[in-house]
């Protein structure tokens, strides 16, 4: 992997950042893209100066075509050739049943979850087209595959990150870029603070009683489904905690 370029979204925090340490350690040039501004120039000088690689740093919100096609067009020369793209850029908000969601919730979770996946793909796959090679990982969840109680549309969401996955898969096989789906369970990172709009009390019942995923245990994962042989592919990886069996099923500890 080393001398790769690797596009990561989402990378301000959690898995995106963690993916961002990880294959900036193996020798990777890293390309972050994130909404805030402040948090990738931070990143960005800690890669630089913990692994000596070359990080641009590209702010926009995924959830808008026009600034993801502009903010793709803006990646200089000798970051182009990129070898992966790790679509991480995601969220859960809110925590109701269908009758009482918010028109809000929905419609920010399909534009980032879907919509802005959906964007960023399809510029990075124009250039991996041209050098047919390259490798997409999406990043799904298990309420992709197993819809839980108040989990509706953002369950709907990541159902569709699996469904867009395998299209993928089948659409660029003529080109030969890989594509895989790396679908954790629950992993302690901001993800149930944004959920539950910053309530930090709420957020920490979610991983009590339980030893949750890390961010760096999915970074590895990640690391690890792009590593393999060029005629090597994972397709679908399912990773969860110990104790947590699927969507809702937990051994939690008093």
């Amino acid at each position: 992997m080393t001398n790769k370029t690797v596009l990561i979204s989402g990378a301000t925090a959690g898995i995106g950042e963690a993916c961002a340490h990880k294959f900036a350690s193996k020798g990777c040039d890293v390309i972050i893209t994130g909404r805030r501004k402040e948090r990738l120039d931070k990143l960005k000088v800690q890669l630089e100066q913990n692994y000596s690689v070359s990080v641009f740093s590209l702010p926009f919100d995924i959830r808008k075509q026009q600034d993801v096609a502009a903010a793709v067009a803006s990646i200089p020369e000798n970051f182009r050739d990129i070898d992966v793209l790790v679509n991480n850029a995601g969220l859960a908000a809110g925590v109701t049943s269908i009758d009482n969601g918010l028109l809000s919730d929905w419609e920010v979770m399909i534009d980032t979850n879907i919509k802005g996946l959906l964007y960023l793909s399809k510029e990075i796959i124009e250039i991996m087209k041209i050098n047919s090679k390259g490798h997409i990982i999406n990043i799904g969840s298990i309420a992709g595959k197993m819809t839980y109680p108040k989990g509706n549309v953002y369950c709907a969401t990541k159902s569709a990150v699996q469904a867009i996955t395998e299209g993928m898969r089948i659409d660029l096989l003529p080109y030969m870029i890989k594509v895989t789906q790396v679908a954790p369970g629950a992993v302690d990172t901001e993800f149930s603070l944004v959920r539950l709009k910053g309530d930090k009390e709420e957020a920490s019942k979610v991983y009590k009683g339980y030893q949750p995923l890390l961010a760096q245990d999915i970074a590895d994962v990640v690391y690890y489904t792009s590593s393999l042989p060029a005629h090597v592919n994972i397709n679908d990886v399912l990773v969860m905690p110990t104790a947590q069996a699927n969507a809702y099923n937990y051994n939690k500890k008093e």
